[in-house]
């Protein structure tokens, strides 16, 4: 039989046993939480492996070549649990006040050492860089780490680390942080909840008035379970612009839904973003155009400027592949909508989208009723206007869905073309500042759109259809 500390007799075979069980154990550093030893926490299960650093490699680079990632540089992002990086400060404190004062430590400060997130990256990108067969870098791949702390990573010991005779005072419970100030120490240990205390500062002069041994027991504490780990990687997005013609007045610009009901056959960007999105092998794609016209309005002309986002692309196609993707858009059964320009363009392709919609001008071409015969001076007075203000209040049929606000708009110019063997309908052809309601300028919107071609002319106008001809802008 055996005595222990307190001197009571304990069985000797059980204390023998329970000695070879901790020898068995791996012993998790209390710094790193078994990060630089390649120790994690599987769903519970301490995960070591026998080769830590290859293994973590390997793994990685598997998981790359799985997602089929076209790659010619990566980069590296290491996420590390905050307790760390507390450690990491506790103890180059501990040792420049300890030895700060040695030669060796004047030539090069303890806060230059390399911290935990480059230590580790330090380790794994030449293992990376031989089984990808490309160079570590600021590539557009990104390879992530993240380790997280277990919730019983760090047993709470800290209590332990100070004078029994230390008074404690609690002095307060805010979100679920029950804090406790030893009153003779100048430190408050805060008690997560979770299996971890954290030690606080609450004296003037800190942790500096404690001794060099009781200050490394205090954060050193015995660690659990090493930190739970996961990787992932991602690529940068890549951009398509080019302009595109839509020649249904049954396609809407984006996916339409009312009810759950789709509106329209199809829509312009479903038809081009996804044959995009295919041939990238991209999770998912973002779709921006340059305005917008309505459901049963065409698209002609030189073609409206889109965007088009690709998110995670596994593949980034040649310019003879993008050619092949305008193709195979333009030879649709359905010839619903066509695609000029197409190609590969950078992020600045955003810029250049939001720059241009603030400046461009559009051109129309309507198909126009009125309750009276046109005349030549009707004809005169519409091809007269130059730069011509409008007011226009939010349209009655967009009221549900925008704001009631006055807008002032441009009529930069306008012609009439009769059409043969009728004196009440003609094609009017008109130049205007981007966001102007067409529709509405030509029926007034009961008096909403001030002034209308019903107003120039004093009588009735309706707009029977409605054609985009251009959208002047210097991109794509």
């Amino acid at each position: 039989m055996l005595e222990n500390s307190d001197g009571n007799l304990i069985d000797g075979q059980s204390s023998e046993s329970e000695h070879l069980t901790n020898l068995a154990e791996p012993v998790i550093c209390s710094m790193c939480l078994g990060i630089l030893q390649f120790y994690h926490d599987n769903n519970g299960q301490l995960s070591v492996s026998k080769d830590g650093l290859n293994d973590l490699a390997a793994s990685i680079a598997e998981l790359v070549k799985q997602q089929g990632h076209q790659i010619d540089s990566f980069s590296l992002e290491v996420s590390v649990p905050s307790i760390t990086l507390d450690n990491e400060r506790v103890i180059m404190s501990y040792m420049n006040r300890k030895y700060g004062s040695q030669l060796f430590s004047q030539e090069r400060s303890f806060s230059e050492c390399i911290c935990l997130k480059n230590a580790l990256k330090s380790l794994i990108t030449a293992p990376l860089e031989m089984l990808l067969g490309v160079k570590y870098g600021q590539g557009p791949l990104h390879i992530r780490l993240t380790y997280s702390e277990s919730s019983k990573t760090i047993e709470k010991s800290v209590e332990r680390e100070f004078d029994s005779t230390s008074k404690r005072r609690k002095t307060g419970n805010e979100n679920g942080l029950e804090t406790v100030e030893l009153l003779n120490s100048g430190v408050g240990c805060i008690t997560t909840g979770v299996g971890r205390t954290v030690v606080t500062d609450t004296s003037l002069n800190g942790l500096q008035h404690h001794q060099s041994s009781d200050f490394s027991k205090l954060l050193l504490e015995k660690v659990r379970r090493p930190c739970s780990f996961s990787f992932h990687c991602n690529r940068d997005p890549i951009y398509f612009g080019g302009r595109y013609l839509k020649f249904s007045r049954n396609v809407s610009q984006t996916c339409w839904m009312i009810d759950e009901e789709r509106m329209g056959e199809a829509s312009v960007e479903e038809i081009i973003s996804s044959c995009i999105l295919l041939m990238c092998r991209g999770d998912k794609y973002k779709f921006h155009a340059a305005g917008r016209e309505d459901i049963d309005v065409r698209m002609l002309g030189s073609g409206r400027p889109f965007l088009v986002e690709i998110q995670n692309p596994r593949h980034i196609p040649s310019d003879v592949l993008v050619k092949d993707i305008e193709e195979k858009i333009n030879s649709s059964r359905d010839k619903l909508v066509r695609v000029k320009n197409l190609k590969l363009v950078g992020s600045q392709g955003w810029t250049l989208m939001r720059e241009g919609e603030a400046e461009k001008q559009k051109e129309y071409a309507a198909l126009v009723w009125i309750s009276r015969p046109l005349e030549d001076p009707d004809m005169l007075s519409i091809s007269s206007v130059r730069d011509m203000c409008i007011l226009q209040r939010t349209p009655i049929r967009v009221l549900h869905r925008r704001s009631p606000l006055d807008r002032e708009k441009i009529i930069h110019w306008m012609k009439i073309e009769r059409i043969a063997d009728t004196s009440q309908y003609f094609i009017l052809h008109l130049c205007t500042q981007a966001g102007t309601y067409i529709k509405e300028f030509v029926h007034g919107d009961l008096g909403r759109t001030h002034p209308s071609i019903g107003s120039i002319l004093g009588c009735r106008a309706e707009i029977l259809q409605l054609d985009v001809t251009d959208v002047k802008m210097d991109v794509f």
